[in-house]
């Protein structure tokens, strides 16, 4: 499967305007980003199971204290998590991905955590399950990884989004790792979006169970439709977003909005989720520009 035209067709004209407007703002793109980062790191840290709510990933990462007892692992999780992010938005110019940068990251990842297995595949007799799936046998991960990166940095006619979807749901399915896989995998999505010049996504905890039936679907069928709406529309709203915010306009939430436009508010909710209105969520609560009136 690959994405459809009207998609793409959407995805290249908010890309026009993205570019076009960000001559000159980079220092704004810069602060969105910096806002963000305690969003994605606590929605990617989420859909592995961490107990940390937002406010306290946003505490941890400011060294404020938090008001109960979490564990130290949970900690380092946060704040590894957040100086890998940071590192990938700083160097992705740098490089394109690799087996030398995907052990880097994992090693910044999991230092303090497991040091033990920081920086390196499953090694023999190291097995990993989730749900049902068992990763790659570990004798298999490194020639794997190499043919799943040549395939990725050689074919230059695949649709970057498409090729990043498939990326992410076969380094997913050999799971090369004892831990992290996940977020090393949602980390890499947002490194292979950064060198095609687009903003960085978060995939929402809320989102975590389509995330996962994605997963299954792919395994079960080489389908890759499922993931690939999952891209498209979380691309879509990082681009609403910025666009809204590089073109000065006041914003507002969603629900004021419909009030304001007289709408019911679950029909502008169901167009921000699908992405038919540039809408955009932060800290999980939909916003739109205030001078936005129509929609397709």
């Amino acid at each position: 499967m690959t994405t459809t035209n009207p998609a793409k067709d959407r995805i290249t004209t908010l890309k026009k305007q993205y570019d076009r407007l960000k001559n000159g703002k980079e220092s704004l793109l810069n602060i969105i980003d910096e806002a963000e980062l305690s969003e994605s790191v606590y929605n990617s840290n989420a859909i592995e199971n961490s107990t940390l709510t937002l406010k306290e990933t946003e505490k941890i990462l400011l060294e404020m204290e938090i008001s109960r007892d979490v564990s130290l692992r949970e900690v380092f999780e946060a704040k590894n998590l957040a100086r890998v992010m940071e590192y990938v938005r700083i160097k992705f110019k740098s490089k394109e991905v690799s087996k030398k940068l995907i052990l880097l990251l994992h090693t910044m990842l999991i230092t303090n955590i497991n040091d033990a297995i920081a920086g390196r595949f499953r090694a023999v007799g190291e097995y990993v399950r989730v749900g049902t799936h068992i990763g790659t046998p570990p004798e298999h991960i490194d020639r794997l990884i190499e043919e799943l990166l040549a395939t990725y940095t050689s074919n230059h006619i695949k649709y970057f989004l498409d090729k990043i979807t498939q990326f992410h749901l076969e380094f997913e399915t050999i799971h090369p790792f004892v831990d992290g896989n996940g977020r090393i995998g949602r980390i890499l999505i947002n490194y292979q979006l950064y060198r095609h010049g687009f903003p960085g996504i978060i995939i929402r905890d809320k989102d975590k169970k389509k995330y996962y039936e994605s997963f299954d679907v792919y395994r079960d069928n080489k389908n890759t439709k499922p993931m690939e709406q999952i891209f498209v529309r979380a691309l879509m709203e990082s681009l609403h977003k910025r666009i809204t915010y590089l073109n000065g306009d006041t914003i507002i939430t969603l629900t004021d909005h419909a009030k304001k436009l007289e709408k019911p508010a679950p029909v502008l909710l169901n167009a921000a989720r699908r992405q038919t209105i540039p809408a955009f969520r932060e800290k999980n609560v939909w916003k739109i520009g205030e001078s936005f009136q129509t929609w397709s």
